[in-house]
C-alpha cells in the first residue's frame, strides 16, 4: 500500500495531464474543432476591422481611382488637342527675343524683337517654357507688343483640367493670378491644373496657364482661386509666337501715332474683357 501511494504521488501530475489531453482530443474530434474556432474568433474580434467600414473604404478607393481615370482621360484629350494645334502651327512658329520692358509696367506688357516683317500679327499667341505668356496686341514692322497674363486688365477664359469647371483668369501684377468661377460651388482644389478654355475667343483651348495654389469658395460675388502661373514671366528673355486668329475684329492703326511705324492693332484692354476671353 505504501509503495502504491508513493507511485501515485510521483506520477499523479503526468496521469492527470495525459487524461485531460486524451479527453480534449476526443472532444475536439466529436465537435470538429468548433470550440477552438469560437474561442479564436472571440479573442481576435476586437482587432478585426469593421466590415462596413472596410467596405466603405474600398468603395471610396474605387471612386478615387475612377475619378483619376476620368481626369487622365480628360487631360489626354486636352493634350491631344494641344499637340494637334502645336503640330499645325509648328512650321510657322516664330522665335522672338524680349527687347523691351518698362520698370513701371513690368508685369503688364513686354516688347518682342519681331514684327509684321517677321510674320508676327496681332492676336498671335505668345508662349514660353511652362505655358502661355500672353498675346500680341499690336505690331510694327520690327517689334510687337505683348499683353501679359499677369496684366490686371487681362482676362483669359480658363478651365480646371480635372473637373472641367470654367471661369476666367485675371492678372495680379505678379507671378500669380486670380481665377473667378462661373459656378457657385466649383469642384476645384489645390494643385489642379488650369488651362485655357474651349469657350475662349482669344486663345485656343488646352494651353497651360498654371496651378491652383489656394481656393476661397466663400469669396463674393464669385468663388476664387489663386493661380501660380506656370511660365516664369518675370525673367523671360525669349518667347515663341504662334499665329492665331481670334474671333475679334482688327482695325488698322492710324499712321504716325506715338512715333511708331504704321502697323495694325487690336481693341483696347477694356474691349478685351469678357465675353471675349
Amino acid at each position: 500500500m505504501f509503495t502504491l501511494r508513493r507511485w501515485w504521488d510521483r506520477h499523479r501530475l503526468q496521469i492527470i495531464l495525459t487524461s485531460l489531453s486524451l479527453g480534449s482530443a476526443v472532444f475536439l474530434r466529436q465537435t470538429e474543432g468548433a470550440v477552438l474556432y469560437e474561442a479564436y474568433r472571440l479573442l481576435t474580434f476586437p482587432f478585426q476591422p469593421n466590415l462596413e467600414r472596410k467596405a466603405a473604404l474600398d468603395n471610396a478607393q474605387v471612386q478615387e481611382l475612377e475619378q483619376r481615370l476620368t481626369e487622365l482621360e480628360s487631360q489626354n484629350q486636352q493634350l491631344r488637342s494641344l499637340v494637334g494645334y502645336i503640330s499645325e502651327t509648328k512650321k510657322s512658329q516664330i522665335t522672338a527675343p524680349v527687347v523691351g520692358r518698362s520698370a513701371d509696367h513690368w508685369w503688364q506688357h513686354l516688347i518682342l524683337g519681331r514684327g509684321t516683317q517677321g510674320g508676327v500679327q496681332p492676336g498671335s499667341i505668345v508662349m514660353a517654357p511652362g505655358g502661355v505668356v500672353g498675346r500680341v496686341v499690336s505690331a510694327t514692322s520690327n517689334t510687337s507688343r505683348v499683353l501679359l497674363l499677369s496684366d490686371p486688365s487681362s482676362r483669359v477664359g480658363a478651365t480646371v483640367s480635372r473637373s472641367r469647371n470654367m471661369g476666367y483668369v485675371r492678372g495680379q501684377t505678379s507671378n500669380r493670378a486670380i481665377m473667378e468661377f462661373f459656378d457657385k460651388v466649383p469642384d476645384v482644389r489645390q494643385g489642379d491644373v488650369i488651362t485655357t478654355s474651349a469657350l475662349s475667343k482669344l486663345f485656343p483651348a488646352g494651353l497651360p496657364i498654371g496651378r491652383v495654389q489656394s481656393v476661397n469658395l466663400n469669396k463674393s460675388p464669385a468663388p476664387e482661386a489663386i493661380i501660380e502661373l506656370s511660365t516664369p514671366i518675370s525673367f523671360l528673355e525669349w518667347a515663341v509666337v504662334y499665329p492665331y486668329k481670334p474671333f475679334v475684329q482688327f482695325s488698322p492703326t492710324p499712321t504716325g501715332q506715338s512715333g511708331e511705324r504704321p502697323g495694325v492693332s487690336v481693341p483696347t484692354h477694356s474691349e478685351q474683357i469678357e465675353p471675349q476671353l
